[in-house]
């Protein structure tokens, strides 16, 4: 059937497929508002050292200025992505961009740690009604190459905001502009901000659902529940000492999140409109992408949070030659991320195995860098191994995004990507907590070599598994 005939078939892919277009400025506007929330998971990494002294917090709340962030976040994309739907995904937008703003500037401002604390909670809310507008725009205003370039590109802002941000935090940290010190970190914020609310205002088109579902109230609570239960022990567990409501709350999560899915199941049956519709788990793409996404955000939150730790603590780096020593990545990833729509053209998704292979080389080259020359390690031993798992990353990311929203239908976008934009949250503070705790806990008891050694070969085993995982998915993708 052709296209011309699928769309007169349909009237609202026709009505879309008509509507606003999204322009370069626009695509680089929303791409900014995308890049925010995950450089700002990360560029508290190579600060903390300086928060716990400025603001005399212990560990626990430390830890609570992560997973604060990451925790908000992560419970409330889906409904961000709703709200979007139903509202308009540029209002929601310029409301996200803005609270984001504002939020910053209070980190920024804070006076000690739990006023720290509760306005990072708060910036990670802000994130979660900006950051799936941005999927659903690119899904509702492009169409074709058009689409498969700006997802490409979102791939690449999206793996190069997780480097970057602990790169941006090292030079902004030891440049302690006008006495700002970490406080910079989140200060940087509220100008770009102001440029993306100019900027949005102008270039992003208006959309929405043709028939935005109102918001399920019953499921955002029991999806709120799981994700707490599971997330906020294993964040918190190691610091707090596993005190008895870390096990209570991992008890309750099994139960919370079957609780979840049968009331979205029952929901989905009686024609209603679940926060995240069990039926859209029928697609084979989105089912499948969505299982390389959880192990491979996984595996490069705890690599990020962990490589900080190493490089500071235990060979002394200073933040900026922390944040250096990452730059070879973020280069690889992002020639990887350009070349990867040419190569998807021609070779399909066997790029993404191709890519698993690579990036499972370079964390092996690490490790035995890290066993073998450990503790005189410096830029030249680290780079070939973080360059070649740059690249390797830069060749899977984009593409499994781009599989896991190509067959959503664009009146569910915003759906669809706070699905994705969730699943990949999650993982990446569910890598801090199990891979950042295996790490931690080893250092104590076998040293910081064994420790990041043993790590390293965890996450080769996760990247493994995503490589073996992605010889299922379809051969093409839209």
């Amino acid at each position: 059937m052709s296209e011309t005939s699928v769309l007169s078939s349909n009237p609202v892919r026709a009505a879309e497929a008509a509507g606003p277009q999204l322009g370069p400025l626009g695509l680089f506007t929303v791409l900014l508002g995308a890049a925010l929330p995950l450089i700002d998971f990360f560029i508290v990494n190579v600060a903390l050292p300086t928060i716990e002294h400025d603001l005399a917090a212990g560990t626990a709340l430390l830890e609570l200025v992560v997973a604060g962030y990451a925790l908000s976040y992560a419970v409330l994309l889906v409904l961000g992505g709703r709200l979007g739907d139903m509202y308009g995904r540029r209002r929601l937008f310029l409301i996200g961009m803005a609270a984001f703003g504002l939020t910053s500037l209070a980190c920024g401002l804070a006076p000690d740690a739990w006023t720290l604390v509760g306005a990072r909670v708060a910036q990670g809310a802000a994130a979660a009604l900006m950051v799936p507008q941005v999927l659903a725009t690119i899904q509702a205003a492009t169409a074709g190459p058009r689409r498969a370039r700006a997802m490409s590109l979102y791939g690449a802002t999206a793996g190069l905001s997780m480097v970057a941000g602990q790169i941006l935090g090292g030079v902004l940290v030891s440049a302690d502009i006008a006495g700002t010190g970490w406080r910079a970190i989140f200060l940087v914020n509220v100008p770009v901000a102001l440029i993306g609310l100019v900027l949005a205002a102008r270039s992003v088109p208006k959309t929405r659902s043709a028939n935005p579902a109102p918001v399920d109230v019953p499921g955002t609570l029991l999806l709120t529940v799981a994700l707490l239960t599971l997330l906020a022990p294993l964040t918190e567990g190691r610091a707090a000492g596993w005190p008895l409501w870390t096990w209570g709350a991992l008890a309750v999560f099994p139960v919370a999140a079957v609780a979840f899915y049968r009331v979205e199941r029952r929901a989905d049956r009686q024609g209603r409109t679940p926060l995240v519709p069990p039926s859209l788990f029928a697609l084979l793409s989105l089912r499948r992408g969505l299982a390389l996404v959880l192990p491979f955000s996984i595996g490069f939150g705890g690599f990020m949070f962990v490589v900080a730790v190493a490089l500071q603590q235990g060979l002394g780096m200073g933040a900026v030659a922390s944040g250096m020593a990452l730059v070879p990545m973020a280069l690889a990833f992002f020639g990887a991320s350009l070349a990867g729509p040419r190569l998807v053209v021609r070779y399909g998704t066997r790029i993404v195995p191709a890519g698993g292979a690579l990036q499972a080389v370079g964390i092996a080259v690490l490790a035995l860098a890290v066993w073998r020359g450990w503790p005189d390690l410096g830029f030249v031993e680290l780079m070939p191994g973080v360059a070649l798992a740059g690249f390797g990353q830069g060749l899977q990311l984009p593409v499994i995004f781009r599989i896991v929203l190509s067959e959503i239908p664009p009146q569910r976008a915003g759906v669809g990507s706070g699905v994705m934009v969730t699943t990949q949250q999650s993982a990446l503070a569910l890598g801090v907590a199990t891979l950042g705790s295996l790490f931690l806990s080893l250092v104590t008891s076998a040293g910081m070599r064994q420790a990041l050694t043993v790590t390293l070969l965890v996450q080769l085993g996760m990247i493994v598994l995503t490589t073996l995982l992605s010889l299922r998915l379809p051969r093409t993708v839209n």
